[in-house]
Order: C-alpha cells, then sequence, then structure tokens
C-alpha cells in the first residue's frame, strides 16, 4: 500500500522546551489516523511541521514518498487554526474566495457545502452561522480543491454532542471517498470512532503506535498479584497467551490473545512455579487503557 506519510525521528524545540522528540510512524493511502494525546503532548506541533508551518531542529518526513514540495501541498487540505472567514460575507462567497486562493474550480463550492450540510445555508452570512456550523464551515473549506489527504486539528473541540457527531458524520464520508485523513485530538472518543489507526504522544514522545483495535481494545483484562512480579512480567511477555503486559498499580494487567481464559493463565503460571495470590477477571474500558499509556 503507498505510503502518503513518513516521520523520520522528527523533533521540534522552542528553545529549551522540547515540543517533541524522535517521533516516527507512517500513514499509509486511506487510513484514518489519529494523533491521540493530552494537551501540550505535541500534536498541533506535528501537524505543523509536517505542513512547512515551521521548521524542525532535528528528522525528517515525506508526503507521498518524496520531500515535501508546494505542488505535494495541494494534494493536501488542511485545517490547523480556524480560518478567519468574512462575518458579512455569505458561505458561497466566503468559500469562492478560498476557491480562487486554490485556483479551484466555483463547482467545488456547492460540492463543500453539500458534504457540510450547509448547502440550505450557501446565501446566509457566516457571522449569523452557530459554532457547529461554523466548524462544519471551516471543514468545507478544506474540501475545496479535492484534496487527497485531509490534515486535521481537534476538528470537534468545543462543539456539543450534536455538532460532534456531524463534524465525524463528515469525516467518515470523506473517509468513505478513500481519503486519506490525519486528525489530531485529545478526545479518545473521537479517535476511536473514526480512526482505523492511532499514533499516541505524551510529553513530545511517540509512546505506542498502529491500529485502534489493538492498542484500544474493550477486552477482558485480567488482574494477577504474585510473588517475583518482574520475573513473572517478563516470562508472560513471552508467551503466546497475551497480548499486552503491563502494571496498573500494584497489579499485573494481562490482556490474553483469542481462545485463552484466565483458567489458562492460572495453569501457565502454576507450572512456571508462581503461585498467584490474586487474579481478577475485569472488562477494562477503552478510557483506562488511555490513561495507562499516557501515566
Amino acid at each position: 500500500m503507498e505510503t502518503v506519510l513518513k516521520i523520520n525521528n522528527l523533533s521540534k524545540n522552542y528553545g529549551n522546551i522540547q515540543a517533541i522528540r524522535n517521533v516516527s510512524f507512517e500513514v499509509k493511502k486511506g487510513e484514518v489516523y489519529g494523533i491521540l494525546g493530552p494537551n501540550g503532548s505535541g500534536k498541533t506541533t506535528t501537524l505543523a511541521v509536517i505542513l512547512g508551518i515551521l521548521n524542525a531542529n532535528g528528522g525528517d518526513y515525506q508526503w507521498f514518498e518524496k520531500p515535501f514540495t508546494k505542488l505535494a501541498r495541494r494534494r493536501i487540505g488542511a485545517l490547523i487554526e480556524t480560518p478567519n472567514f468574512y462575518p458579512y460575507l455569505t458561505l458561497w462567497e466566503n468559500l469562492k474566495i478560498v476557491a480562487k486562493i486554490k485556483d479551484a474550480p466555483d463547482e467545488d463550492i456547492n460540492h463543500a457545502l453539500g458534504v457540510a450540510n450547509l448547502l440550505k445555508r450557501k446565501h446566509t452570512n457566516f457571522g449569523h452561522l452557530s459554532l457547529g456550523m461554523k466548524q462544519r464551515m471551516s471543514m468545507a473549506s478544506v474540501l475545496i480543491g479535492n484534496p487527497e489527504v485531509l490534515v486535521l486539528d481537534e476538528p470537534t473541540n468545543g462543539l456539543d454532542p450534536e455538532g460532534f457527531a456531524e463534524v465525524r458524520n463528515i469525516i467518515q464520508s470523506q473517509a468513505k471517498e478513500g481519503k486519506t485523513i490525519i486528525i489530531a485530538s485529545h478526545i479518545l472518543d473521537e479517535v476511536e470512532k473514526v480512526c482505523s489507526h492511532v499514533a499516541i504522544l505524551k510529553s513530545g514522545e511517540l509512546i505506542a503506535n498502529g491500529r485502534v483495535g489493538e492498542l484500544l481494545s474493550s477486552d477482558e483484562t485480567v488482574f494477577i498479584q504474585s510473588e517475583r512480579i518482574d520475573e513473572l512480567t517478563e516470562i508472560l511477555n513471552d508467551s503466546e497467551l497475551t497480548s499486552k503486559v503491563c502494571m496498573v498499580e500494584n497489579d499485573l494487567a494481562v490482556v490474553l490473545n483469542t481462545n485463552f481464559k484466565s483458567a489458562d493463565l492460572s495453569k501457565f503460571c502454576f507450572e512456571k512455579g508462581f503461585t498467584l495470590s490474586k487474579i481478577v477477571v475485569k472488562k477494562q474500558s477503552l478510557e483506562d487503557q488511555f490513561l495507562e499509556l499516557v501515566k
């Protein structure tokens, strides 16, 4: 599958502040790739660097398997900050300006407004829109020029549940058309609902990346306690029984591979010479797993 974006050991600092440090990941064509992390984790800085807005202090990146150029930039639609629309102009008039800047045909305007569910409001002044409508208008501006890739920074920030759902529907509709989408967000629910892959940042460092279902799943987790816990952790990590092993407070949290049960785990530990003083099975929430990763 074609690589749309490749980031290799990307670093950026602002004076003594290290915003991102040695971040590396790849985005393939057609993926909806989430960059997830708490506020201040380096998500926006990462997007600003790969779009040429900021210069990196180390590492490099490629778009479409080549160094970043103006030609590559024309294939990307980006929403990093809220666009400055004129409140006294209509939606159509505002997007006409966007289309002229992007050298895109006027036909793109009605199409973008239709995707954003704003076509009936095309003659409404921008200043009369609700917050949710304004955010959808921002999404419409990104779609002008029919870009192959959408780069979105916190696209649902500040929206109510209805506005969240409306923006999510736009993203999902574009994904179905085969567009590659990169979304930065601190909202786990947003990434879970729309993304196929995720990179998780903490304090500017990449701490995990892969398929959403592999990194964040609501599988049953077995919490155990035993003596020589460090030794047991190492043995379980090398076992075919487990897909994930990590400490959660005083417990060792174990996610078992498909077809294995807690009884298999208990038997395995006994055969390896470990007596379990605690074994509790829970269905761990996605939020719990995310909080574990960013602790």
